[in-house]
């Protein structure tokens, strides 16, 4: 049990329930929150992410990428722990949970509207192929520097934006501010990971952007995502302004500057490994701050 739970790596959850989390304190400031779509909206953004990361594991280790050079964990099939076929089994289970899951979640949201209901399985289906597809099969996407595309549109876009919609049943553009903000956010997260890991991954011929744009850019590119984010969510209180516990996410904010100041001094790809874990919590931080600042008007 205990190298499955490794395996699944439960410390990334947080950042991936932040945008689920934040689209329910938005249907919560139009008092629209429904507290069984929250439930299962948390449960299938959880079953995701344990897929995305057998997925990833598996993919990595069957194609050599998790080796000696690697400075972050050992994963489970790089140290042994699980074997590739045992790893399959896994994501074949996990792929008909989260299915399950966001079926039951799509179907209760919209009680039975087949095209809405249709769109939104569609949609998990994505997902879940997008999951596997990062670091699994000849052409996976991640070896090819667009999982940070990826990121944007499943962690900010469909969590925060989707997740609203599920509430609200309207669509209203400015929840993209705070979409593109987690997204952003998310985005940093991987970029960390990459930056620790850009010599192994040049050598192993995974194709990040990191690895594309050397480590010195690679932080510019790193400051783009912690800053911007901070503007979008300004235009986002000034289309709704209505109390100054809208600014609550300042709160984690300046903590994400001190990481920013971190990131920018340092040049050992070793010394990114605990900012990743840092900014994964600071944004799970700053989606319940801002949602807070929104309900608490």
């Amino acid at each position: 049990m205990k190298k499955w739970i490794k395996a699944a790596r439960l410390r990334t959850l947080p950042l991936s329930l932040a945008g689920i989390i934040l689209a329910g304190f938005i249907a919560g400031s139009r008092q629209q929150f429904d507290g069984i779509i929250f439930i299962l909206s948390v449960l299938t953004a959880g079953l995701f992410q344990i897929l995305s990361n057998f997925a990833n594991d598996y993919g990595d280790g069957i194609k050599g990428t998790d080796n000696e050079n690697r400075i972050g964990p050992k994963r489970a099939i790089q140290s042994g722990a699980i074997t590739p076929l045992q790893m399959k089994k896994a994501m074949l289970i996990m792929v008909i949970l989260s299915f399950i899951s966001a079926a039951i979640l799509v179907i209760y949201s919209f009680k039975g509207n087949a095209l809405p209901v249709l769109l939104y399985l569609i949609l998990g289906l994505a997902a879940i192929v997008a999951a596997i597809k990062y670091t699994v099969g000849k052409k996976a996407y991640g070896y090819y520097g667009l999982g940070d595309l990826f990121v944007l549109l499943f962690f900010g876009l469909v969590s925060v934006a989707g997740g609203t919609y599920l509430y609200t049943k309207t669509w209203d553009w400015t929840i993209l501010f705070p979409a593109f903000s987690v997204g952003l956010l998310s985005i940093a997260v991987l970029n960390l990971n990459n930056m620790r890991d850009l010599e192994s991954d040049r050598l192993s011929g995974k194709i990040t952007i990191p690895v594309k744009l050397g480590l010195q850019n690679a932080k510019k590119y790193h400051i783009i995502l912690i800053v911007l984010p901070l503007f979008l969510t300004q235009a986002y209180i000034f289309h709704h302004l209505r109390s100054v516990w809208q600014w609550l996410f300042i709160i984690p904010y300046l903590l994400l500057f001190v990481h920013l100041m971190r990131v920018i001094k340092t040049n050992e790809p070793k010394n990114f490994d605990p900012e990743l874990k840092k900014v994964a919590i600071l944004t799970f931080l700053y989606a319940l701050f801002f949602g807070l600042g929104l309900v608490l008007i």
